[in-house]
């Protein structure tokens, strides 16, 4: 009665669509910067430009690694209200940024 059962931790196949897209476009977003980076372009996020300093061209492995877990706990706490919200948003940010990148590279 008051204890959960498997029924109840089951996630909506939408959530889990869009939280492999999350991770997906990750793993697009370090290929790509890595491109620009070789094609003479520069890093404008502090935090991954840190990475990239300290980790040099492994530093996808830290950025998809970060990405990753963050999904994996938002996936667990996404019943918390608003959440689902919070993560579409994440997604078209993640989509706005590829899509930037693809434009950059393209224009190069």
């Amino acid at each position: 009665m008051g204890m959960n059962t498997v029924a109840d931790k089951r996630y909506s196949p939408k959530l889990l669509f869009i939280l492999t897209l999350i991770v997906g476009l990750n793993i697009l977003d370090s290929l790509f910067t890595m491109m620009i980076l070789d094609l003479g372009g520069q890093e404008v996020n502090p935090v991954v430009r840190s990475a990239i300093q300290i980790y040099g061209n492994r530093f996808w492995i830290w950025k998809y690694a970060l990405v990753s877990v963050s999904a994996v706990l938002l996936c667990h706490c996404s019943r918390l209200r608003h959440l689902k919200e919070v993560i579409v948003v994440l997604a078209c940010f993640y989509l706005v940024v590829v899509a930037y990148q693809i434009v950059l590279i393209n224009f190069h």
